[in-house]
């Protein structure tokens, strides 16, 4: 709601800015021949109470590998996190990875204080959940693993979960509570899809007649004061904001929608 309410919020192609952080420390400790660079920018409660508070935003940008195939990955990573962006906006893609390093963060310290446990932590847990998130809004979506195999998100999505499971089970205490917070974020911004997907009132999408001209109607009445004609459904720009933005209606979508030119073709269709 706070993102559709504020359209200009978020940070356009944020997806760019994180790959580019990934390959650039990537290739810095590729050339660390002391090996302390990791370790110089993960994420430490202790440290950061000394005054080396970069640690705050550095360790979400320290990659999950550092052999040559992580460069796929990147390449990976950036395709996917930028169609979230493209389905959910720039608003609440940001929000969600923003989440992801605030909870992380809070964790981080919680176990210091709580459980005097000092974490060096990355945000690979983060990046795990937007791979989450990517495989529960295409679930159907296939991809070739190991450049080989074709897959769906849906069974790759249910592996990465049965994994966050994994990592909460075997490893040590305050650890293993580290996806779980990765988990909870998931939750926060996914669970509506899941319990749609899961739930015992799922039926088959509904192609129900909608009579235009009446819509059109109550959308103009609706509209006489408001200082715009045209309002995305997904991102809630406007035609007023954004003058230049083309709009179009989905007829696919139960009742009188509107999107921008970038949502038209990526966005949940309305079923009722």
């Amino acid at each position: 709601m706070f993102c559709y309410r504020h359209p200009r919020f978020g940070i356009p192609n944020l997806m760019i800015y994180i790959v580019i952080g990934n390959v650039a420390i990537w290739l810095l400790a590729m050339m660390d021949t002391t090996g302390k660079l990791i370790g110089f920018l993960s994420f430490s409660p202790a440290l950061i109470l000394r005054g080396q508070i970069w640690r705050l935003v550095t360790f979400a940008f320290i990659p999950n590998g550092f052999g040559y195939l992580s460069l796929i990955s990147f390449y990976f990573y950036y395709i996917i996190g930028s169609t979230i962006e493209r389905e959910w906006g720039s608003g609440k893609f940001t929000v969600y990875f923003l989440t992801g390093m605030l909870l992380t963060i809070i964790y981080g310290f919680v176990a210091y204080y709580v459980f005097k446990v000092n974490c060096y932590l990355t945000a690979f847990y983060i990046y795990m959940s937007i791979f989450m998130a990517f495989a529960t809004l295409y679930p159907d979506t296939i991809v070739m693993l190991f450049l080989v195999l074709p897959i769906k998100m849906k069974w790759l999505g249910i592996l990465d979960a049965v994994y966050f499971i994994g990592m909460a089970l075997t490893k040590p205490f305050p650890m293993n509570l580290l996806p779980v917070v990765a988990i909870l974020n998931y939750l926060l911004f996914c669970g509506g899809y899941l319990l749609d997907f899961f739930g015992p009132e799922r039926k088959k999408q509904r192609r129900d007649t909608v009579s235009f001209k009446s819509e059109v109607r109550r959308i103009k009445y609706e509209q006489k004061n408001k200082p715009y004609n045209r309002k995305c459904s997904v991102c809630g720009r406007t035609d007023a904001d954004f003058p230049d933005l083309e709009f179009r209606y989905c007829s696919r979508c139960a009742g009188y929608h509107c999107f921008c030119i970038d949502h038209i073709n990526n966005h949940v269709h309305f079923t009722e």
